[in-house]
């Protein structure tokens, strides 16, 4: 791509972004915070040619990150902002580029050995050329980046809210009934792994249930389909049951 058309995507996708996001800040009484985060990602989004503007998928990607899901975008500009400071971020063009999404190897990474999303940025995602990390990239991960984006501003308060409450019945639990295992582990189990949000996007991943919960304690099957599955049978050739 030459330089020209990379400029021009990148303002065009920050002024397009901008105005998305002024419309949306205008109805809080913040337009100019509204336009100026919904603009930033736009253009790094731009620069990265992130957006694929090719299919419908892109399209809608771009407008919910730019308006309903803004409060998440705009929380995803921190992880962008860690992951350009970092030398070694390992920023991963072949799972971003027309992607919808921007992932580092490093980059904001709260725990060690997790990936974690923010917005439409994941970063910790490790090496990314052995397959099984990939997919949690592209099966787990991704399906977190789409959460934000359907939920928009509850996204946060439904996570969040969650892991508080669950966190609380997880103490209770390990107090009640599950002494012989560790109480961290039983609290894990309940907070983090049972999540709705993380049950969906383990089930999609093809990895319900992880073999860090406690048994007995949680979701005991898979909320819906694998991703891997519903790929293989689009792929040519691929026999149906």
């Amino acid at each position: 791509m030459s330089t020209f058309r990379r400029v021009a995507e990148t303002v065009g996708t920050a002024v397009l972004a901008g105005l998305f996001g002024g419309a949306v800040g205008s109805l809080v009484s913040i337009p100019v915070v509204g336009a100026g985060f919904a603009a930033a990602n736009g253009a790094i989004s731009g620069w990265r040619r992130t957006y694929d503007w090719s299919c419908s998928t892109g399209l809608v990607a771009f407008t919910l990150d730019s308006t309903w899901s803004l409060p998440m975008t705009s929380a995803g500009l921190v992880g962008n902002a860690v992951g350009l400071a970092q030398r070694d971020s390992g920023y991963v063009p072949e799972l971003s580029t027309r992607q919808n999404r921007h992932v580092y190897r490093r980059g904001f990474m709260p725990r060690r050995g997790f990936a974690t999303t923010l917005g439409n940025v994941i970063g910790g995602a490790g090496d990314v050329d052995r397959p099984r990390r990939r997919r949690l990239i592209t099966d787990h991960e991704d399906v977190h980046i789409w959460q934000a984006r359907w939920l928009g501003p509850f996204y946060p308060i439904v996570y969040v809210g969650w892991t508080v409450l669950a966190g609380a019945a997880g103490m209770i639990t390990w107090l009640v009934r599950r002494r012989d295992q560790p109480f961290m582990r039983v609290v894990e189990s309940v907070a983090y792994y049972s999540n709705p949000l993380e049950w969906w996007a383990y089930s999609r991943d093809d990895h319900w249930r992880p073999s860090a919960m406690v048994a007995g304690v949680g979701w005991q099957r898979p909320c819906c389909r694998p991703i891997a599955l519903s790929r293989s049978r689009r792929e040519p050739g691929s026999v149906q049951r």
